[in-house]
């Protein structure tokens, strides 16, 4: 027979808080956000500087060049689950910190390159391991900080990315005819340690809160949920006449005590464990994504969406001075595209706030756009053609990237987003690191910068075709739901 469950009420002090204060120190979190943004995105967009000088000094090809910015974009989002798992263990201001003493390093390394190869390793894989540290845990701390503002916020953290590329094109031009590309890139370095302040800026987010802890004491044992290490802080409150249960999670982890009548909890020590070893992956990587369908079918879209995101930043300047724009026109030509990206990104952000339409809907839609702007780029010749495609170009993508982490907020909820981010950004991390050189290859190949173009165009418009599966999905979810509900109501 079984014997009676026994439930019982335990304080525990529990951060982060369950709501998002939306205002506040948060404001904090979001400079942080937005120059975190702009010293990763933004120098890697505005490399493109660098590009033409790398390749005439080491006389390489197109593909050979772009593997630089390549392994980096790849990099940023490999090591993004890393980030995630260190964050949880550590601390999110460990981490970034961290990141910025890396990638700091590396690019300063990279001043002393005697090939390509060496700044592969330096410009290319040191320097994108740091952006991973730095940007996907800011993002995940703005994600937390936030959540009625969450869209306007990522729009403004990600319109550092914008402001940054429009200050640091022309800004890397003159130092390169200043200093050569090796006093440039260790100037850069430098600028890239102010990463480390942006983690300094990082502060938990801490509230206290009564949850109960239901322990059943059963013949079969004790079913106990544990909470994620984040979420925990020491309990001191006894239980009198009761035996205690004390589950240690580290130094750090804090205690859970119950009030336990039965002796014959030890016998459960097995299940109690194997529930403890499973919240502890789940904390630093929810494998449990991957049956998450809507979630896989987005990140299809991420992988397809990053084959055309980095090829056309990287290839515009060298487009415009193989057309015979001079230099520092052609490195004007990333500045306006990163004004008209900032606009777009910080309207279509207030737009989505809205909540008019769906933010799946707003995003197919600028994909679409994004595609075909690219793909129209080969027409443009002169600098006032190329002029309005580049603020075509950078009004289109700012609204794209405006809402992309947001959609994926919707997808898995805010509480996995720090996995969710980390998974997405790994499986994205096949496109980010394929773009540029198989854009390269067909501009080694056909002698001409817009075939670089055009493959990116086509790749966005392949990745809309997830996206108007997930809307297809979404709708079917929410027929279901509804029809549940009604099924209840009668």
């Amino acid at each position: 027979m079984d014997s009676p469950v026994k439930a019982q009420k335990a304080r525990v002090a529990v951060a982060p808080a369950a709501a998002a204060p939306d205002g506040g120190y948060a404001w904090f979190i979001l400079l942080s956000c937005f120059l975190v943004f702009g010293l990763t995105f933004g120098v890697i967009k505005a490399f493109g500087v660098f590009y033409v000088e790398i390749h005439q000094y080491f006389e390489t090809t197109a593909t050979g060049t772009s593997w630089i910015t390549s392994i980096a974009v790849a990099t940023i989002h490999i090591v993004a689950p890393v980030a995630s798992a260190l964050s949880a263990h550590y601390s999110h201001r460990t981490v970034v910190i961290m990141g910025g003493l890396i990638c700091s390093v590396g690019v300063m390394f990279g001043t002393f390159a005697r090939n390509l190869i060496e700044l592969y390793l330096t410009v290319g894989f040191l320097n994108g391991f740091g952006y991973a540290l730095t940007w996907t845990p800011t993002v995940t701390m703005l994600g937390l900080y936030f959540e009625q503002r969450r869209p306007m916020a990522n729009a403004l953290a990600s319109a550092g990315e914008c402001i940054l590329t429009f200050v640091l094109t022309p800004l890397f031009q003159l130092l390169i005819d200043s200093y050569s590309w090796r006093g440039a890139l260790l100037i850069l370095g430098a600028l890239q340690l102010n990463l480390c302040v942006c983690g300094m800026v990082l502060r938990p987010l801490k509230a206290t809160r009564d949850v109960t802890c239901e322990i059943k004491a059963e013949e079969e044992g004790l079913s106990l949920e544990l909470l994620p290490k984040d979420n925990l802080e020491q309990s001191q409150e006894s239980c009198p006449d009761a035996e205690e249960l004390r589950i240690s999670k580290g130094s750090d982890q804090g205690t859970i005590k119950a009030c336990l009548e039965d002796p014959k909890v030890q016998d459960s020590n097995n299940r109690t464990k194997r529930a403890e070893l499973r919240t502890k992956i789940l904390r630093y990587v929810d494998y449990t994504l991957i049956t998450n369908a809507r979630f896989m079918v987005y990140s299809m879209f991420g992988v397809f969406a990053a084959l055309g995101f980095f090829a056309p930043a990287l290839f515009l300047v060298p487009y415009a001075r193989s057309k015979g724009i001079e230099e520092y026109q052609a490195a004007a030509l990333m500045s306006i595209s990163a004004a008209l990206d900032l606009f777009g990104r910080v309207f279509f952000g207030w737009v989505a706030n809205l909540r008019l339409v769906d933010t799946v809907q707003q995003l197919t839609a600028t994909v679409i756009l994004l595609g075909t702007v690219l793909l129209l780029c080969p027409l443009a010749s002169s600098f006032s053609e190329l002029a309005a495609f580049s603020a075509a170009y950078g009004l289109v993508y700012g609204a794209t990237v405006a809402i992309h982490i947001t959609v994926l907020a919707e997808i898995v909820g805010v509480n996995q987003l720090g996995s969710a981010l980390g998974f997405f950004m790994l499986i994205r991390s096949s496109g980010g690191l394929l773009g540029p050189p198989i854009a390269g290859f067909f501009i080694d190949k056909m002698s001409d910068y817009g075939t670089g173009f055009l493959m990116a165009g086509v790749a966005l418009i392949v990745a809309a075709l997830f996206l108007l599966l997930l809307h297809q999905m979404n709708r079917r979810g929410q027929g279901s739901t509804t029809k549940n509900h009604e099924m209840r109501m009668d």
